[in-house]
């Protein structure tokens, strides 16, 4: 009976607004006026168009294929940069500003003006982008237990995402990785749900509180310093089988509304504009095929307003292999509720078919229109129809010191301190800064692609000092010690170096390299080579504080016989001197961990609660320093 009198009042909203439009004359364009409520400019706006323009603004794609005249000929609704995808090398903030506003003036040269969204994934800071500040992935904040620091880092992202002219994020990812085998894990905040809602407060400083009688599930952004967030990717994709991206979540509906349904509820009551799909199936049925879950759950169910995206080429990824049968593909993501589709490339291919089985009836035009309507509410909560073109005014929050320095504060409390001494000895931390002379080893100690990590400049990340600016851990280490302390720097010295160095210490930084989804994937979480090696080679000889560069905990216990301290770092992103703050003191270590750190692979997945909980550290586990008071 409800829907009866929902569609029953529709229609008479629909037959008042055309009778209030033929009184007024057609040509006066009620959608373009912002004095009016938002659901008369959808409707106004949407009898105007065709359903080529309805199906243009269900299509998003790549800054590589679009041009002005693509976006003008298609109604394009919205254009992104995918991982790596930048208007030039070490682009300016002006450059990526100029390319953004010639897409939306070809736009808005169309011919009902529809003004495009631009989105990028600004995961941990606006990453793609030169000189921009890269905080710590979300594992690292999930260590910190702050979600008013996370709160921070989400405002200061939003103003470096609208000093590049975007007005539209990918993030953050609310994920739950229940198997640190899974190349995603650093993505998510934590294997506990109730962390990862806490975290879902970079939500308001993506876009602003929203008011207190806002309509629950409508979007909602504040003005023109913040952006749309998508909270991402829906849903359970944390818990698939041996953590393999993209397979199956195999677990009952009761278990997927605990563990890994929670945090969408909260992103959605603090008005998240929109929500993107997992690639992974849950109990066999693809996520981007999933009527039950993303139209029957998300929309009527939590009321989400906003709307639903696919992810890179997502619909394609329904059938095996990707694109075997690309019309099934098309009505089975379409059905199943998805609004914007992403198809970086191939937009024709889409776009023709869509208009094919809308024309044969096999998706009705009221599916259309639920998908456009959703889009064009995002877009006029956004106030693009008003303030279509970015311009020059936030370029100097991008790499500000305020937000060097947020970072860097970040950075502080993501380190959890795992070891620090034996019963019987003294703590080796925090480090003496005054002595004659010490050593700083490993891979990851003077890099800073590995310290950001994934998701940095590029999709899987690079290594080396040159993509972007930072400090690198060796670097703050040099700044931090007294002046008269000697640092050695060597990556990976042997044991006759090590012994006849006469070192007060050692510093060795170690880790993985950046990956990024499937291709982090990893069944068996070794420290990969030389890392082990110099762990050896040094700690064997000399007291030393292992600090461990990882998305994710790693096999560590074969070495922690022979390691005075261990430091879980993450990865930290650009700001290095947030470690160095730590280790010699200047704060204590604070951070807890986010995922329960297994003794070995075989007992995965484990996470706590579960009957066979028996780990290495515990989830929650963390060491406490107190700061070094100067003399």
């Amino acid at each position: 009976m409800a829907k009866i009198n929902q569609s029953s009042l529709l229609v008479v909203v629909l037959l008042l607004l055309w009778g209030l439009a033929a009184a007024m004359g057609e040509s006066k364009e009620m959608y373009r006026d912002p004095k009016l409520p938002i659901w008369v400019r959808i409707l106004d706006l949407m009898k105007r168009m065709s359903i080529a323009e309805k199906i243009g603004q269900m299509t998003q794609i790549d800054r590589a294929t679009a041009t002005p005249d693509i976006m003008k000929e298609y109604s394009i609704g919205s254009v992104i940069s995918g991982g790596g995808s930048v208007p030039g090398l070490q682009a300016t903030a002006q450059e990526w500003i100029q390319m953004v506003n010639d897409f939306q003036h070809g736009s808005l040269s169309s011919r009902l003006g529809i003004p495009m969204i631009y989105g990028i994934d600004a995961i941990h800071g606006n990453n793609n982008v030169y000189k921009a500040t890269i905080f710590p992935h979300n594992v690292g904040l999930g260590a910190t237990r702050d979600p008013e620091l996370v709160r921070k880092i989400g405002a200061a992202t939003a103003l470096e995402v609208r000093a590049t002219g975007i007005t539209s994020v990918f993030a953050p990812s609310i994920a739950v990785c229940r198997d640190p085998r899974w190349g995603q894990c650093y993505e998510s905040y934590s294997e506990d749900p109730k962390i990862v809602q806490a975290m879902t407060e970079i939500i308001p400083g993506l876009q602003g509180d929203i008011p207190a009688n806002s309509r629950k599930g409508v979007p909602y952004l504040a003005g023109k310093n913040k952006v749309a967030a998508c909270a991402k990717n829906y849903v359970g994709e944390g818990g698939t089988m041996r953590g393999i991206s993209e397979s199956n979540t195999v677990i009952d509906w009761h278990g997927l509304l605990k563990i890994h349904m929670p945090a969408y509820y909260n992103s959605i009551i603090k008005g998240v504009s929109t929500v993107m799909v997992a690639y992974s199936s849950f109990n066999g049925v693809k996520m981007h095929a999933n009527y039950q879950l993303i139209t029957q759950f998300l929309k009527n169910t939590l009321n989400f307003r906003g709307f639903v995206s696919s992810g890179w080429q997502g619909i394609d990824r329904i059938t095996s292999p990707p694109g075997a049968n690309y019309t099934y593909s098309v009505q089975a993501g379409i059905h199943a509720g998805i609004d914007m589709v992403m198809i970086p490339f191939k937009y024709r291919e889409f776009i023709d078919t869509l208009t094919d089985l809308v024309k044969k009836k096999v998706i009705p035009m009221s599916r259309i229109d639920d998908a456009v309507g959703r889009i064009l509410r995002v877009k006029f909560t956004m106030g693009l129809f008003e303030n279509p073109l970015a311009d020059l005014s936030f370029i100097g929050h991008l790499g500000s010191q305020a937000h060097i320095d947020l970072a860097r504060e970040a950075v502080r409390k993501s380190l959890v301190l795992l070891k620090n001494g034996e019963n019987a000895d003294p703590p080796l931390l925090p480090l003496p800064k005054k002595v004659d002379k010490i050593l700083v080893a490993g891979t990851h100690a003077n890099n800073l692609g590995f310290q950001c990590g994934g998701w940095t400049m590029t999709w899987q990340g690079l290594e080396g000092n040159n993509l972007t600016t930072g400090t690198t851990i060796l670097s703050a280490i040099s700044a931090a010690i007294d002046p008269r302390t000697q640092v050695v720097h060597k990556e990976n010295p042997d044991s006759k170096f090590v012994e006849s160095g006469k070192f007060s210490y050692a510093i060795v930084v170690v880790g993985e390299k950046p990956y990024a989804e499937g291709y982090g994937d990893n069944l068996n979480l070794t420290i990969p080579e030389p890392g082990p090696t110099t762990i050896t080679n040094v700690c064997t000889n000399i007291k030393c504080v292992v600090v461990l560069i990882s998305g994710r905990p790693l096999l560590i216990q074969p070495y922690l016989p022979f390691i005075e301290a261990l430091v879980a770092a993450w990865l930290p992103g650009s700001e290095g001197q947030g470690v160095a703050d730590v280790l010699f003191g200047d704060y204590g270590f604070t951070g807890k961990l986010p995922h329960t750190w297994f003794k070995t692979v075989e007992q995965l997945p484990m996470n706590f609660g579960d009957a066979h909980y028996d780990p290495l550290f515990p989830l929650g586990y963390g060491l406490t320093t107190k700061p070094v008071v100067a003399e």
